[in-house]
């Protein structure tokens, strides 16, 4: 049987958020970790992931939003499980250099992104108008990690303030993944 672990992002996603409805609607569905809301620790995202994924022998499949694709990110440069698939959506930019200013947030992931191959077959979920990256940033993410380029139109960052609620089409994508 596969396992599907929901990676959260940086913060909680609200009751009608696309990730919650699936938790709520599949027995099969985890979060990886429950969302624990901002701030972000990437290390602490990692662990959690960590041992969800090693619980069991069963193989996995990660659905990531936001944030929670570079926990898969950093999660795959430290560990091996058994993951057989990942759905990473509309994963954030985030340079290398960026340091919070005077009155800026300072919970986001500050760091380098890994950018090597994902040891599983992975889709990543691409938006026309995400404010936190650009199209051409999402490209860039698919093809450092091997990831298959999904364009999503203008979707904006695929959260319940871009009206996502339900999303059929991301439930086809895990389907395709379950049946590699």
């Amino acid at each position: 049987m596969t396992r599907y672990l929901l990676v959260p992002g940086r913060g909680r996603p609200l009751p009608g958020h696309w990730s919650r409805r699936w938790v709520e609607a599949y027995p099969h569905h985890r979060w990886a970790p429950e969302p624990p809301g901002p701030p972000y620790v990437a290390d602490d995202r990692v662990a959690a992931l960590e041992a969800a994924v090693s619980v069991a022998d069963e193989p996995a499949i990660l659905i990531a939003h936001s944030a929670g694709c570079l926990t898969v990110a950093l999660w795959a440069s430290r560990y091996a499980g058994p993951v057989r698939a990942a759905l990473l959506v509309t994963p954030p930019h985030i340079d290398p250099e960026w340091k919070p200013g005077p009155g800026e947030a300072d919970d986001v992931f500050i760091g380098e992104v890994p950018r090597d191959p994902l040891p599983f077959r992975s889709i990543l979920v691409a938006s026309r108008t995400d404010p936190y990256a650009t199209f051409a940033q999402f490209r860039r993410y698919a093809e450092d990690w091997g990831a298959e380029l999904y364009d999503a139109g203008d979707v904006g960052h695929l959260d319940s303030a871009s009206g996502y609620g339900p999303w059929p089409e991301g439930e086809r994508l895990v389907r395709e993944l379950s049946e590699d």
